[in-house]
């Protein structure tokens, strides 16, 4: 009521509850709120001004290659504000503008890329990439479907690194056409070009590695073939 006195108790209410917080706990004290209530509470104040943003929490868990394509062009084309926390590196250096390093129970903005923040957790583990092996109790032993013949596992991977170096190709050409729209320039928003470029430089390294894996896979289904 302190944020929005103009309005009504109906429509108080009705905000709370789009919050997730029922007719229950209308009357509660914040102090008497559970911790999931406090945590709704504190999300419905921090958006109460319907800023242009999305909050993602490991999006590309469980989603196939297409789907992942597809949610780094949206983000990509977004033109508002995006909160991604992943453990996908890939993701984060073709999406993200800008990276915050959670740590010791602070949030610091990070200014290095995601290869030194590689360096940096390996070098506070004390060794190398090798050396971090997760130690996990034996497994039952399952037993395993049918496996594909060598050809078709093949032929199916090369189509799916063909398809990640046609998504990432298309992502440099929409990126393209926004560099090339004269608008911009005549517009001095230097933020916005920057922006571009960065996503730019990006998606060409990611191109480049796609590229990669795709030559690979059509040596090795050569390979196969002999």
């Amino acid at each position: 009521m302190r944020e929005r006195p103009t309005e009504t108790p109906a429509k108080i209410r009705g905000r709370l509850a789009a919050g997730g917080l029922g007719p229950e706990a209308v009357e509660t004290v914040v102090a008497k709120l559970s911790g999931g209530q406090k945590a709704r509470l504190s999300m419905l104040l921090a958006t109460l001004e319907a800023p242009h943003l999305i909050i993602l929490d490991e999006p590309t868990n469980h989603l196939d290659i297409q789907s992942r394509e597809a949610l780094v062009q949206a983000l990509t084309a977004y033109n508002g504000a995006v909160i991604l926390v992943s453990h996908d590196s890939s993701l984060v250096e073709l999406v993200a503008d800008r990276l915050w390093l959670v740590k010791d129970g602070s949030v610091k903005p990070y200014t290095e890329d995601m290869d030194a923040y590689r360096r940096m957790l390996l070098s506070e583990r004390g060794g190398s990439a090798k050396d971090v092996v997760k130690k996990d109790k034996p497994a039952k032993p399952v037993k395993q479907p049918p496996r594909a013949k060598p050809n078709a596992r093949l032929k199916a991977e090369v189509a799916t690194c063909e398809a990640r170096v046609n998504k990432l190709e298309e992502m440099r050409d929409n990126i393209d056409r926004r560099l090339g729209n004269k608008a911009l320039y005549e517009r001095g928003d230097i933020e916005e070009i920057d922006k571009w470029t960065k996503k730019r430089k990006e998606v060409m390294k990611g191109l480049e590695r796609a590229e990669s894996m795709w030559m690979n896979a059509l040596e090795q289904l050569e390979k196969s073939k002999r």
